[in-house]
């Protein structure tokens, strides 16, 4: 590797030194992430191949999107690759809070009970709870919430669960990902287990499962193992860093009727929502979500590799499995994490001159900071990194359309933090 093109981007010799020993050490955790893009690669071909995707699904529609074949089709695709009965994939879902706030919504009733088995959910989740006071929160509408915290090693509190289910339990909600906590990520089979065991004490319970960053981690997904509805962005790990916006819901054929119900409205439904002429983008991208997210996975191996070699604790570890994009870095201190995001920021083929700096950021409760020079505004699956200005000042890595490019966003951030003086000069 010529360390020359690293020292024009800003690189010092004792950072690339210093990553090309890391890298020494993953190649054989890399090639099991290849194996599993392998295997989802195919799995997207054979759901695309089964429904027939051709050339008239890429074609534009407009006003009311009656009879839109390249939409209806695209949502077969996602069903058939997810094994769901249904599929609602639409550039009207803004982003992942709204796909969620649609199926919760669209589920609950004036007296229902939401529970949250697995703690607190994302932060944008509270005031569509009604945990923080919003307008038009469930909470509003008289659906009441509750959670179950997690044991001290991450773990389901399965007597908590138990004892929290009652006749109002109408639906469960479980994040795969870690959100803006340092709590380890849930594996579909974990998931599933705590699904079996919920559906064993009520079983009419809709289960509902946030798959925002964890789609195509592994060869099986939550929507395999019984939930009931599957929710997450497309400018995530399904858009394959092409969708441009858009969210799905998939699962049962009732509940993804009822979320179609919801967003558009009752008696409408699936049959309307132009698609505006993104559909190339939309099949494209998740055709190339498989590779993608390999490379994001990647870089969330070698980042949390590099951070523990440097002394910092680190969720998860870079021996543990993984189950979503993210890589969460305790760092200690606001100084630290705005070096690492000003080292993302400066790594980025868009806005790289740009300094992120932290604030009051809506839907949060405290200042964020975030970095992330991306093709679409937001992408999650485009190299980022973010997180609260608050204890244990952890900053959440995730994503890198390459592997290349997530490997000089951890070197930069790395660079930022050496040159501050924030790390150990003598690691290096």
């Amino acid at each position: 590797m010529d360390k020359k093109m690293y020292n024009r981007l800003g690189i010092c010799d004792e950072v690339v030194n210093f990553s090309e020993k890391i890298l020494s050490d993953l190649r054989e955790r890399f090639d099991e992430i290849d194996e599993t893009a392998e295997y989802n690669q195919l799995k997207v071909i054979s759901a695309m191949q089964k429904n027939r995707v051709n050339a008239t699904c890429f074609a534009a529609t407009t006003g009311y999107g009656y009879d839109d074949v390249g939409r209806d089709n695209l949502e077969n695709v996602y069903a058939s690759c997810f094994e769901t009965e249904a599929a609602l994939v639409r550039p009207q879902i803004t982003c992942g809070t709204h796909a969620l706030a649609v199926a919760l919504s669209a589920i609950l009733r004036p007296g229902d009970e939401l529970l949250s088995p697995v703690g607190k959910p994302y932060d944008t989740l509270e005031e569509v709870i009604g945990i923080r006071e919003s307008k038009c929160s469930l909470k509003e509408f008289g659906i009441s919430y509750s959670q179950v915290d997690l044991l001290s090693d991450g773990t389901f509190d399965y007597e908590g669960i138990k004892a929290a289910i009652t006749e109002k339990t109408k639906m469960v909600t479980i994040q795969r990902s870690k959100g803006y906590q340092t709590r380890p990520t849930f594996s579909v089979t974990q998931i599933g287990e705590l699904i079996k065991f919920v559906k064993s004490i009520k079983s009419d319970i809709i289960c509902m499962v946030d798959n925002c960053y964890g789609e195509f981690v592994e060869k099986i997904e939550p929507s395999n193992v019984g939930a009931d509805m599957i929710v997450g962005s497309l400018i995530k790990n399904p858009g394959g860093g092409l969708a441009p916006i858009g969210g799905y819901i998939c699962g049962t054929k009732e509940c993804v009727e009822k979320c179609a119900y919801r967003l558009s409205a009752p008696g409408l439904g699936q049959e309307v929502g132009a698609n505006l002429g993104i559909m190339p983008a939309f099949y494209q991208g998740f055709f190339m979500s498989p590779t993608v997210v390999s490379g994001a996975l990647k870089g969330a191996v070698f980042a949390s590799r590099c951070y523990e070699k440097l002394g910092f604790k680190v969720v998860p570890g870079s021996e543990e499995s993984r189950h979503d994009i993210i890589q969460a870095v305790e760092l200690g201190s606001k100084e630290r994490m705005v070096a690492f995001c000003k080292g993302i920021q400066a790594a980025a083929p868009v806005d790289s001159y740009v300094t992120p700096e932290p604030w009051a950021m809506p839907g949060y409760d405290s200042d964020v900071i975030m970095a992330a020079g991306a093709f679409v505004q937001g992408s999650s699956i485009e190299l980022s990194a973010d997180g609260p200005i608050r204890e244990p000042y952890a900053v959440y890595f995730q994503g890198g359309l390459t592997w290349y490019h997530a490997k000089l966003g951890i070197m930069m951030s790395i660079q930022k933090l050496y040159e501050a003086g924030l790390i150990d000069r003598n690691l290096f």
